[in-house]
């Protein structure tokens, strides 16, 4: 059953809303959160702008980092491959073949618990990139909707288990 929710979810984002312009611009998008770099870049210019947050930034970095390095060892553990629709192949090349937990939903969910709660930033737009950060990766046809759901509890989990939270 979870399968074939997995397919269905899959299949549709792989077919609804890809015209050209679209495709460009979350294909840009995607890619920008390879490794974290994203949150590293958005982190760097907070710190270098945002004096009172500074600890925040910085640490939200070495969440992002620590997060990415774990998540590619889990990925070697679970082994999961990537997706395969016949008809549709993906839009976006991958460091690995390997598919679960995604590293992008992983890094995105780190970095958004790291950076919201007291004295952070607002939650609702920070949340917001990191959803579209996760579902970008399905669109594009490189994970499966149930990868993006274990990132985000993996990298929400880090974070508080890092930021001690």
């Amino acid at each position: 059953m979870l399968r074939r929710l997995d397919l269905a979810v899959l299949r549709l984002l792989r077919t609804r809303g890809h015209q050209p312009r679209v495709e460009r611009a979350v294909l840009i998008f995607t890619r920008a959160g390879e490794h974290g770099l994203l949150w590293q870049g958005l982190c760097l210019v907070g710190a270098a702008v945002d004096k009172p947050r500074r600890p925040l930034y910085l640490s939200t970095m070495r969440t992002v980092m620590l997060a990415y390095l774990a998540n590619i060892g889990l990925k070697y553990v679970v082994r999961r491959p990537r997706p395969r629709l016949e008809d549709l192949p993906p839009l976006s090349s991958t460091v690995t073949s390997l598919s679960f937990p995604s590293a992008h939903s992983t890094t995105s969910f780190a970095a958004a618990r790291a950076l919201t709660g007291p004295g952070g930033l607002p939650s609702a737009p920070v949340y917001a990139l990191a959803k579209a950060m996760a579902v970008s990766r399905i669109y594009v046809g490189v994970h499966y909707p149930t990868d993006i759901a274990a990132g985000a509890a993996f990298g929400t989990a880090l974070s508080e288990l890092l930021d001690g939270r």
